[in-house]
């Protein structure tokens, strides 16, 4: 899957660079999307210089941590080195029966509260590969559009 997921930043993004950072809790899916990643929580800071985006993925299925899920996405959002920095949320796992939509995520991660800065949010599957592109092409347009 991670060299799916290269070939997917290639072809949404050509060769131009961009620093994105890929978070969420553990189990929300970020490792069926990128990989070989682990659970690097107490490290994510040093990972947040120079970024211009941050892909946040949350677990839909898993309602039990959302108010986690909620506490550590606005954590970082306040950090200095990520205020400028594009958002794009993906409500993983809706493959799973009882997953919330993305209405229900963005009601509870309060994304209605991000006022300065733009923000967007995607149903996936990581599994199926669905919203993936999606959610890319939105934020290769965005990344695009802020940097001319």
């Amino acid at each position: 899957m991670g060299i799916v997921f290269t070939r997917l930043f290639s072809s949404v993004f050509g060769n131009r660079e961009a620093r994105i950072l890929v978070l969420g809790l553990d189990n929300a899916g970020k490792t069926t999307i990128l990989c070989g990643q682990t659970s690097i929580r107490p490290y994510w800071r040093c990972y947040f210089p120079n970024t211009q985006a941050i892909i946040y993925v949350v677990d839909s299925s898993d309602t039990d941590r959302l108010v986690t899920a909620k506490e550590e996405f606005h954590a970082i959002l306040e950090e200095d080195e990520l205020k400028g920095a594009v958002v794009l949320v993906y409500a993983n796992k809706q493959d799973l029966p009882g997953a919330l939509d993305d209405a229900a995520i963005t009601e509870s991660l309060e994304l209605h509260k991000i006022k300065s800065r733009q923000w967007a949010i995607f149903k996936t599957s990581a599994i199926k590969g669905e919203g993936l592109f999606e959610g890319l092409d939105w934020l290769s347009n965005t990344l695009k559009s802020g940097s001319s």
